[in-house]
């Protein structure tokens, strides 16, 4: 979008938000004047680079990351609004709002680390060769009631839990309700602002709903460009959660909340398109020799596609899995995939495969069901793109079967390799040397990313869990 148009619609505006997307997939940003906006909005401004150099909680890395460090001083990065991700925060008085990428200060070039730009660089090679690629994703979320107010009055989730349970927090419902019309008729107001707010702010949901276990929704977001997709996932947990404060509610992405019900997945869909917008992972006409009936219908590229997200999986898991928490979703028996594993219209496996004869030739695509909801959607389709691209580059066939139908994927040998069990576990696989994720991101990222997931694994290792206190503190 031109500047000339951005300044027009600015007009009766004072102010804009700004915000850019950290390693966890969490909006790092701030509220500028709109005279400083437009001096900054072509060039970019110094944007301070501890965004990467520190967790969730601001607490810095335990080791000294390139990106920002002790040594570097944490300078400044370059931020450079997107003006195509221009949109108005409704709940917000509609206040103008942009994405930022940032970029290294000296050289021009992308941040490893920069979600929005690692996203960028893996989907370059899909365009040079004349495609576009179409994203779709699928998040399901716990929301608990705010807590009781406490002796100090404040009655925040964090608070509240310093001094009780995990368990004592209320979910918004009781019960298994997946897709009932009466759960959400309990909280109307909640739920239908979120679908509204969602719509007005530019990440529109195409379907809403409960899923099951307590207090859960399900929302798909409508699908387009894998970039804007991308942009929408991150603003759609930024809308729920800013609409939830207003109800006193809680949303909680986290992939696994409650021990014995299942995990909160964040699926995602992705189809390549030419020039003309036709599906290129269609096949004109069906194979009837092909080596395998799910994929009769899937063309050659499409194969090589799905070929490169099967060998890459194991290798790229931290980016699927990034959190501890991760890998309690990732178990047997909890509708979700714990194999490296495909088949058609098959939701016991890693990648579904979405496909006529059960779906429109247009609408053929892969639905990778391994991501939690717990996942920076950047992270995850940048690795989708590249893994599948890279299968493509290399003409990579499908070196396993299919699950067949009724399949599961508990473990049995002939189901594949088994997926990483633990955080440490994929960290050490994505940074080793021959590491697929070092040939599709480079080495900068692997050693970043890489770096901050050993932080997560340090604190979670020096961590002493109420588990451990209840079954030990008597008996040893």
């Amino acid at each position: 979008m031109p500047l000339e148009t951005i300044q027009a619609r600015l007009q009766a505006d004072t102010k804009v938000k700004l915000a850019g997307v950290d390693v966890d997939g969490i909006l790092r940003g701030k509220l500028v004047s709109k005279d400083k906006f437009l001096s900054v909005a072509k060039n970019g401004f110094g944007f301070c680079s501890v965004v990467f150099g520190w967790d969730m909680h601001d607490q810095t890395y335990f080791k000294e990351l390139k990106i920002s460090n002790a040594g570097n001083g944490y300078h400044d990065l370059l931020a450079v609004p997107d003006l195509g991700s221009f949109r108005r925060i409704p709940w917000e008085d509609n206040v103008p709002f942009f994405m930022v990428s940032f970029f290294d200060p000296d050289t021009g070039i992308p941040v490893s680390a920069c979600p929005r730009g690692l996203l960028k660089t893996a989907l370059q090679k899909v365009k040079a060769s004349g495609f576009s690629a179409l994203a779709g994703a699928e998040y399901e979320f716990f929301q608990f009631k705010a807590p009781p107010s406490t002796k100090d009055g404040s009655s925040s989730v964090a608070t509240f839990l310093r001094d009780n349970p995990v368990s004592a927090l209320p979910p918004l419902t009781e019960g298994m309700f997946g897709y009932s019309l009466t759960r959400p008729a309990q909280n109307k107001d909640y739920f239908y602002e979120i679908y509204d707010a969602c719509e007005r702010f530019e990440c529109g949901l195409e379907g809403w709903h409960t899923e099951s276990g307590p207090g859960v929704y399900e929302a798909a977001l409508s699908f387009g460009d894998i970039q804007d997709m991308a942009d929408k996932a991150s603003l759609f947990k930024y809308t729920v959660k800013s609409v939830a404060s207003k109800y006193g509610i809680t949303p909680c992405f986290m992939a696994k909340p409650r021990q014995g019900l299942p995990g909160n997945s964040g699926h995602m869909h992705i189809s390549l398109v030419d020039k003309n917008g036709k599906n290129i992972f269609a096949r004109e006409g069906e194979d009837t020799a092909a080596e395998y009936s799910d994929i009769a219908n899937l063309s050659d590229l499409g194969r090589h596609f799905l070929a490169g997200l099967l060998d890459g999986l194991p290798d790229i898991m931290p980016l699927f899995a990034p959190n501890v928490n991760s890998y309690k979703r990732l178990v047997e028996n909890f509708w979700a995939p714990v194999t490296v594993s495909w088949g058609l219209e098959h939701r016991a496996a890693s990648i579904r495969l979405i496909a006529p004869p059960t779906a429109k030739a247009s609408a053929t695509r892969f639905e990778v069901r391994v991501p939690g909801a717990d996942t920076n959607p950047f992270y995850v389709l940048a690795a989708i793109l590249a893994l599948g691209w890279r299968g493509v580059e290399k003409k990579l066939e499908i070196k396993q079967p299919p699950l067949g139908k009724g399949q599961n994927v508990g473990g049995a040998s002939d189901s594949g390799v088994r997926l990483a069990r633990s955080l440490k576990e994929a960290t050490e696989r994505f940074m080793r040397p021959e590491s697929v994720a070092r040939e599709v991101f480079g080495d900068d990222f692997v050693e970043h990313f890489g770096g901050t997931r050993e932080h997560e694994i340090r604190l979670w290792d020096e961590a002493v869990t109420d588990w451990e206190v209840r079954r030990y503190i008597e008996t040893v």
